[in-house]
């Protein structure tokens, strides 16, 4: 199956320029936006903490579409109870760039691989010929009939960035328990950003208390299968 050429209105949406860290950023007194959400399957692709870097680049359209570098992203286990990761976000890159950067290059899936981080890459869409994305073999093509899956590109895609952290806390399958001050981060679903100054800065006094990187493997795990620890070689 050839690649999907995204039509209106996603041929237009994904060609507005990228927003990456050379773009400025929010002034010292402006406070970033916090986003919390849900993360229906924590199996190590989306997000994707990986290599040095927290990605989310598919799942999430409206999300991705809204924050920029600086902002806050936090995914809550399915009822909220648990923290599963949080990052700032240092890049919004669009698909062509993602795929063109070499920072990211290891983040492209090995579905052959007998390493799960490397299947699990979540760098997917490979820009064709004419102005659309193939769609690599991974967590989200369509394996029964064995070939790209339409919907999930639309829903990747129509997010327009693929967000990259280098400060974030990836928990895992053994978050800690929500602290009892940031109850107010709860979602029933898709996605929360409208917080008070106060709450905001409740986040990022809570971050900074974190210690960075991945601290557990995810949910969805291969059991066995050390490599989601940067000590088995994952960064």
């Amino acid at each position: 199956m050839p690649g999907v050429r995204i039509g209106e209105p996603w041929s237009r949406v994904l060609k507005e320029p990228p927003t990456t860290d050379k773009t400025p950023r929010r002034q010292a007194t402006d406070l970033p936006r916090v986003f919390s959400y849900v993360v229906k399957f924590d199996g190590g692709f989306s997000p994707n903490p990986f290599h040095g870097w927290c990605t989310l680049a598919c799942c999430k359209p409206m999300l991705r579409r809204s924050a920029r570098p600086g902002d806050f992203v936090i995914g809550l286990s399915s009822r909220c109870e648990r923290v599963v990761y949080v990052m700032r976000v240092r890049e919004r890159l669009s698909f062509e760039d993602y795929w063109a950067d070499k920072r990211f290059a290891r983040k492209r899936p090995d579905w052959d691989s007998n390493r799960a981080v490397a299947r699990l890459g979540d760098n997917i869409y490979q820009p064709d010929e004419h102005g659309g994305f193939h769609q690599e073999r991974s967590a989200h093509w369509d394996h029964k009939r064995d070939r790209e899956h339409a919907d999930a590109m639309r829903r990747d895609l129509g997010g327009q960035f693929a967000l990259a952290a280098r400060e974030f806390t990836y928990f895992g399958a053994n978050g800690p328990l929500l602290p009892e001050q940031l109850d107010f981060l709860h979602i029933q679903r898709g996605h929360r950003c409208r917080f008070t100054p106060e709450q905001v800065r409740a986040v990022m006094h809570w971050f900074d208390s974190l210690e960075r990187g991945v601290r557990g493997p995810p949910a969805g795990w291969p059991s066995g299968d050390r490599t989601w620890s940067p000590r088995c070689g994952s960064s």
